[in-house]
Formats: C-alpha cells, structure tokens, sequence
C-alpha cells in the first residue's frame, strides 16, 4: 500500500484529492492506480476499488476493475479509445484524407466564413430597404445613427471576409499573404462606397416588378415578398464584388441566394437596370450572359451554354463567352431555354414559354414553339372512378 493508500489518492499527473466518502480505494501501483475518487483514465465505480494497472482501468458497478474495458488487448479496446472494428474505420477514413487533399481543409489557415458572409448579406439589405429588413421601429432622427453602426459593422466584417478570401486564393498558390489585410479593407471601402448607385438600381428594380406583375398590390409587397428581388438584390453586390477581382466571396453570395429564392445567377453576369425575374424558381443565367435594360424573365428562364469547347488536354477552356445575350425590353416566358455564347436575342423580342433556342433572332422577334396536338376525350363514369395513366 502506497503512503495515501487509504483516504486519499494520487492520480497519474500527480494531483491529489480525498477519496469518495465511503470509498475503500487502494493502489497496487500507487501513483498510477485510478481510485473511486480520480486518476488518468481510470472511470470510477460505486465503491472505488481500482485495479492493479489503475491508470487504464474501467472499473465495473461496484468498482471492481476489469469488468470494463482495462486495456486496450484484453477487451477490445484500442488506443484510440474506441472497439477495434471502429478503430480500423477511423484508420481508413483518415488515411482518405492523406491520399487526397481534395475535400478537405486540413493544414491550412485562411477560409471564409459563410456565416459571416451572410450576415454582410443582411447588413447590406439593411442599408438597401430600411424598415424593411432589420429595425422595423427606425425614425427620421434615428437615421444617421443607424447608418452609421450599419456601415461600422458591415466594413469590419466585409473587410475580413475580403482577406479570408484573398489570402485563400494566395496560400492556394504559395503566394505572399503579407498585402491581404490592406487590400481588403481598401477593396471594402470600395464596394461600400457603390452602395448609393447601387440602391438607385435596386429602387428601379422594385419598380420595374410592379410595372411587370399585375398581381403585385403595391411596392411592400414587392420588398416584403418577392423571391426575385432579393435575388437580384444579392446578385448586384456580389457583382461589383466579381468585378473588383475578390474570389469566391461573390459565389458564397449568389448561391446563397440561389437556396433561397431558387434563383441562380452568376455573379459575374452583366445585367442591366429595370430587371425582373416573376417568381424566380428553376432561372439559370450563366457567367457570361449579357442582358439589356427593361428584360423580364419567368420561371424556368436558363441563359446557358450550348458546350463547353476543351483544350487538347481535354480540360474545360475558362473566361470564353459561353452564354447569350440579351438586348433591351426583352421577355422570356416560362421555361425559355436559350443558349450559347454566340446567341443574340434582338431586342424588343418575346420568347416564348418551353421555346429551345439556340441561334440568334434580330430586334422585335415573336419566337414561340408551334402548338402541340393534344388528345382530349370526354365520358361519364360512374363515382369514385380513377383515371388510369399507366401507359
């Protein structure tokens, strides 16, 4: 019996404590035996007894050692602490990650943060739409003040994301990091100082949704409910952003956005002012898709690429005009496909709803698919007859 043998225990990294009130503990090994009251690895019983190797003893209900798990060959219990079947799992998994760095983050240090992305998104909506996003009790006098800490916060965390993002792309690369943190708050500074043109074009967005949809009662419907907008709304910050050069940041935006609205458009889409997207779900406009003023698209709309030409190696060419364009006062209705860098719709034209369309038409086209012949046959059937369309 050790000198503490009894009342009091020393646990493998030396510190001391009193035994449970009760407890009978005693260490073959003295600083190593993991009594009822502490040691290193050793789970106490009800009654505190601890084994000969006390240190890596489970003990059981009533204390005794060895009707747990007490080491890692006696009972099937690895060093990693867990059954050996699923030590062998954590072995395979992880040496998935050494064969492979792809998918995984491991060893390095700079990656955006979504969250935070998405909470510049909101701030930025804040400053768009007062009132209707964020404080809904904001006054005239409040105004500056708000403002104020909105912008505050929105810089310090735009600036962040900004060098997260640049210094991603630069240890990508083996780059110098050093430059980041200047460059991303003058970068911050830049876009913020866009937003008062960029709210302009929001402002005549929302307009050209009312002028668009008869359904729309009023403007706070527009703000307070249309999926589109709040595409369109997060598109044009992530393209100033695109176009400032910041990687990946832009695409956390627009996809964001796209789970949200069902709305996916790239930010490095040209678009112009007046544009509106009616209910939004299933559009697609792609990278390089150039679109005019006044253009209105329906559900299902996708400006797409009609290929995508390889190198000799096979790989995907980059930064080639892939997707169409599409002039001024142009609507796409329902499910209009249209395709290809080379394509031009002419302004002024109209697509119509499933139309696939993959060469270019000049100003003022009507551009409809011919009407499908359908089979419509009538008769009585008696109640609770159902149709049948296994074919």
């Amino acid at each position: 019996m050790s000198a503490r043998g009894v009342g009091e225990v020393t646990s493998a990294t030396g510190s001391a404590g009193p035994a449970a009130p009760g407890a009978q503990a005693e260490c073959t090994n003295g600083a190593n035996g993991a009594s009822g009251a502490s040691g290193a690895n050793g789970a106490s019983g009800a009654n505190g007894a601890s084994g000969a190797n006390g240190a890596n003893g489970v003990s059981g209900a009533n204390g005794v050692s060895g009707n747990g798990a007490s080491s890692a060959s006696g009972n099937g219990i690895s060093a990693t602490g867990l059954h050996q079947p699923l030590d062998s799992l954590v072995s395979e998994v992880v040496a998935s990650y050494r064969a492979d760095p792809r998918g995984h983050f491991i060893g390095r240090h700079y990656r955006p943060s979504r969250d935070e992305i998405i909470e510049c998104i909101q701030l930025f909506l804040q400053l768009f739409f007062p009132g209707y996003f964020g404080r809904q009790d904001l006054t005239d006098e409040d105004l500056i003040y708000h403002v104020g800490g909105l912008v505050g916060s929105l810089r310090q965390k735009l600036a962040r994301q900004i060098e997260q993002c640049l210094c991603h792309a630069a240890e990508g690369e083996g780059a110098n990091l050093r430059p980041c943190a200047g460059h991303a708050r003058r970068l911050a500074d830049e876009v913020l100082g866009k937003v008062p043109g960029l709210r302009e074009l929001l402002i005549e967005d929302v307009q050209a949704a009312y002028d668009g949809d008869p359904a729309a009662t009023n403007h706070d419907e527009i703000l307070l409910a249309y999926p589109g907008l709040l595409a369109v709304s997060v598109y044009r910050v992530a393209h100033e952003l695109h176009r400032m050069g910041v990687p990946l940041l832009p695409r956390i935006m627009t996809e964001w956005a796209h789970a949200q609205t069902g709305a996916d458009i790239h930010p490095g889409a040209e678009i112009g002012r007046r544009f509106f997207i009616d209910h939004a779900t299933g559009v697609v406009i792609g990278e390089t898709s150039t679109i005019g003023n006044g253009v209105k698209l329906y559900q299902g709309v996708t400006l797409g690429a009609l290929s995508h030409p390889r190198d000799e190696h096979g790989r995907v060419i980059r930064n080639t005009k892939r997707h169409p364009t599409v002039e001024d006062d142009v609507t796409l209705y329902a499910h209009a496909t249209v395709l290809g860098g080379s394509t031009v719709v002419g302004a002024r034209s109209v697509v119509g709803g499933s139309v696939f369309l993959t060469r270019s038409v000049p100003p003022g086209s009507r551009v409809v698919m011919k009407a499908p012949e359908l089979s419509v046959r009538t008769s009585n059937h008696p109640p609770g007859w159902v149709l049948d369309f296994d074919i």
